[in-house]
């Protein structure tokens, strides 16, 4: 490597442990499920660790840190709510309250039951399956993804960079929604699918991403569902 290379040369990641070194994520979400925390301290903990995250990659060299790669429950949910794609059983659970129906989509509720869980990939990590139909409709909300590149920004950490699950991704991961013909394939989604990706990169670089890294922001590993 030439010292021109090597002075080009940035590190980067595309994302960094959430829960904290106590599990500060765990103890506060479940303290609010129970009742016990309130959803302003549930989301005071959640920009506490995330501020830290950033400074700890900044402190380790890091040039261009990760963001919308924090989560409360699961990164792929969090896909779902982005692009518009909530079960009908949990609309009105999300559109009275986005936090409330967003656990109800990870958790269930006594009258909806929750998305499936299962396997990411060969890991132990779980993650929710999207249930997508014929007659899904998507919508881009990345308020989520906006809001956190603008606190990075905001505490001047280097080089926010969004990352987000890809499209190809997303729809291989999915499932067919209840009522979905045995045989549909979520990939044949993908022409509906794009323009919202755009529309979420689109409203990224309006927040203050750099327009390299808002195209950073399709890496996503495509792989097929078991």
């Amino acid at each position: 490597m030439t010292a021109k290379s090597a002075a080009a040369a940035r590190a980067t990641v595309y994302g960094y442990p959430r829960q904290g070194h106590h599990r500060e994520l765990k103890m506060a979400v479940e303290g609010y499920w129970k009742g016990r925390v309130t959803a302003d301290e549930l989301r005071a903990t959640a920009a506490e660790l995330r501020r830290a995250a950033w400074r700890e990659l900044a402190g380790a060299g890091v040039h261009e840190v990760p963001t919308g790669d924090f989560s409360y429950y699961d990164h792929v949910l969090d896909t779902t709510v982005m692009v518009g794609a909530v079960p009908d059983r949990h609309r009105a659970a999300v559109a009275a309250d986005g936090l409330d129906g967003y656990f109800a989509m990870a958790r269930g509720t006594q009258d909806a039951a929750p998305l499936e869980m299962t396997k990411w990939f060969d890991t132990n990590y779980h993650y929710l399956v999207p249930e997508l139909g014929p007659d899904t409709v998507f919508t881009a909300d990345p308020a989520k993804q906006t809001a956190e590149l603008t606190e990075a920004l905001a505490l001047g950490a280097p080089g926010p960079r969004p990352v987000l699950l890809g499209p190809v991704t997303y729809l291989l991961l999915a499932k067919p929604a209840p009522g979905a013909p045995a045989d549909f394939e979520p990939l044949t989604l993908l022409d509906r699918l794009l323009p919202v990706y755009a529309e979420v990169l689109a409203d990224l670089r309006a927040a203050g991403a750099a327009g390299d890294a808002a195209t950073a922001c399709w890496a996503g590993r495509p792989a097929t569902r078991r």
